[in-house]
């Protein structure tokens, strides 16, 4: 199902450092979004001025970047795969981020984030109804970070979850879950030419993150206009405006851009996963910085124990890279 590329693929190990790296960005949003919910900020703004801001803050890197004559090239892939670009933005980052925003309403903050990485588990499976050929040691591998992530934040299960939270915060988060590998799968099959059913789009564009988020949030663009009609928003504030901003930057365009980088770097469905792992930085990568920056006191056993599941998943990932393809 999958193709040789034709240079030599990168290891797991920096695929997986990339990965943390761009989780480090990624980390902003469950707490900027929070944020908007307490200060009033409707949900559909949240998510409707963040691709907003992305597509005017890449048009204004890309154009300098590439020259005029490029990006004109670059839309004219949006053009002539039009159906392609707007399902796989749909999903990918319409319907992916849409849950996201609208469980900050309903959700706090950690329970958001630590839903949220049940996407980790879901990879595996996007991957194998795909059809890709996936070892099971993967599969493991995933739910053996997922575990931890669930231990890290066992005080905050403990502490109670709502009905409403489970109806409206951590159902839509399950289904975001799933729509994300599921986009950014059909971006790189798309890229490396991996499934038949996924147009083969062949221009060493691709190879740029920044241009396949573009090219994305252009796809998305239709979904945002339409549900902007469905949810009738009232109008935004400034600070909502200040915040949608600076999760556009560094969620956005720094976070999506380095996961994306490294997504598309290898065909492998296990290496792919490996990255999709490193979503798990969100939750653990914070937590270290308080403890080894800040000073703050090391969790109690259990969360102890989720965070060295978490780390042994990746460090599992990483070690063992060959695989079937």
């Amino acid at each position: 199902m999958t193709v040789k590329p034709e240079t030599p693929e990168p290891s797991t190990l920096w695929l997986v450092l990339v990965g943390l790296l761009g989780s480090l960005f990624f980390s902003a949003t469950f707490i900027l979004n929070y944020t908007m919910h307490l200060g009033g900020g409707h949900w559909y703004w949240s998510g409707g001025l963040r691709f907003l801001f992305m597509v005017l803050l890449l048009v204004a890197i890309l154009v300098p970047w590439l020259g005029l004559e490029k990006f004109r090239e670059v839309l004219s892939i949006f053009r002539k795969h039009f159906l392609f670009w707007l399902l796989a933005g749909t999903v990918g980052f319409g319907f992916f981020y849409a849950g996201i925003v609208f469980a900050a309403d309903y959700a706090r903050g950690w329970v958001v984030a630590a839903t949220w990485q049940s996407t980790i588990l879901a990879t595996p499976f996007v991957l194998i109804f795909m059809g890709f050929s996936f070892p099971i040691r993967g599969i493991f591998f995933s739910f053996l970070i997922v575990l931890g992530v669930v231990l890290v934040n066992i005080d905050g299960f403990f502490s109670g979850i709502t009905s409403d939270e489970i109806k409206f915060g951590v159902l839509p988060i399950l289904i975001s879950a799933f729509c994300y590998p599921i986009g950014n799968q059909l971006l790189n099959a798309s890229k490396n030419g991996t499934l038949s059913y996924v147009p083969h789009i062949k221009s060493d564009l691709l190879k740029s993150p920044l241009v396949c988020i573009f090219l994305m949030s252009l796809g998305s663009a239709p979904f945002w206009i339409l549900l902007a009609f469905v949810a009738s928003p009232p109008a935004p504030g400034a600070e909502q405006w200040i915040s949608t901003f600076f999760v556009a930057l560094f969620a956005g365009i720094a976070a999506t851009g380095l996961f994306l980088y490294a997504r598309n770097l290898t065909a492998s469905p296990y290496k792919i996963a490996a990255v999709d792992a490193t979503l798990s930085g969100e939750v653990f990568i914070p937590l270290l910085f308080e403890i080894v920056i800040l000073g703050e006191a090391v969790p109690e056993a259990i969360p102890l124990l989720g965070l060295v599941l978490i780390v042994v998943g990746l460090v599992a990932y990483t070690y063992r890279t060959t695989v079937s393809k």
